[in-house]
């Protein structure tokens, strides 16, 4: 068979006879060429590294594709207004695990197994939470922080510490951090969060909502959350705190300057 010139061999040809050794060498090397580019252009396509991770954690048992929820329609949002340069992924918090090997995953960019110090240092993770997933989203952050990878920003809404975490300690690897909370609940997230190293990140700010006067809607939420613990919900419910957190994350991570320069 000739193709722009060239010959190729029919597949019947190559295993049962009919074609010339000279054909058949000729063959091989065109294939070879066309093999060698594809496989290039793979290659280059695998390479890109993204250029930023965000990373979202449910509150208690909620799954991670839960849409009444504000922490996915977040990340629906930023996924729309950065859909070629961002890697948005959502996890119950006790998945904590599958998301930090995600993220290793994302970062390693030419698929070694093993992340290089640059590919580490070019990370731009920003990782939010709330209720449990705030205190996952600390934990994730110190864990990254164990391999030393730098964390853009972590954000906790009404953070729940889980056993064996440490939800008011910011690891130094983080940049910028910050907390919403509200104490009309029995059920209400920490109050204040401090960094481990002051030089290395910077506390935006401890934000508390209230809703005593100004209660949120939480419609599509079970029963007994509106009952037990509607405060709790109202803030995972509340516009004016996921705004705020939209433009947190969009803020540092579209900032052309360093982490450190960027906060001033």
């Amino acid at each position: 068979m000739q193709v722009g010139g060239r010959y190729f061999p029919s597949l019947k040809q190559v295993f049962f006879g009919g074609i010339s050794r000279m054909q058949f060498s000729c063959a091989k090397r065109a294939s070879a060429v066309v093999c060698l580019g594809a496989c290039v252009f793979a290659g280059a396509a695998r390479a890109a590294q993204p250029d930023a991770i965000v990373v979202g954690f449910l509150g208690g048992f909620v799954g991670h594709t839960n849409s009444i929820h504000e922490e996915v329609q977040l990340a629906r949002k930023l996924r729309e207004a950065f859909p070629a340069d961002l890697e948005v992924r959502t996890f119950e918090n006790h998945h904590g695990q599958a998301a930090l090997e995600e993220v290793l995953r994302l970062l390693d960019s030419n698929h070694d197994g093993s992340l290089s110090a640059a590919e580490k240092s070019a990370a731009r993770i920003a990782i939010y939470g709330h209720s449990w997933g705030a205190s996952e989203t600390v934990n994730l952050a110190r864990e990254l922080g164990e391999q030393q990878i730098p964390v853009l920003l972590t954000v906790q809404v009404d953070s729940v510490q889980k056993r064996g975490e440490n939800d008011a300690s910011i690891p130094a690897n983080v940049a910028f951090a910050a907390n919403f909370f509200q104490l009309d609940g029995l059920l209400h997230g920490r109050a204040k969060i401090h960094a481990e190293d002051a030089s290395r990140t910077q506390i935006l700010g401890n934000f508390q909502s209230g809703y005593k006067t100004a209660p949120v809607n939480c419609a599509g939420y079970p029963w007994y959350a509106r009952l037990l613990m509607k405060p709790h919900i109202e803030i995972e419910s509340d516009p004016a705190v996921w705004n705020r957190v939209e433009d947190l994350i969009r803020s540092k991570l579209t900032a052309t300057a360093s982490p450190r320069q960027a906060g001033g």
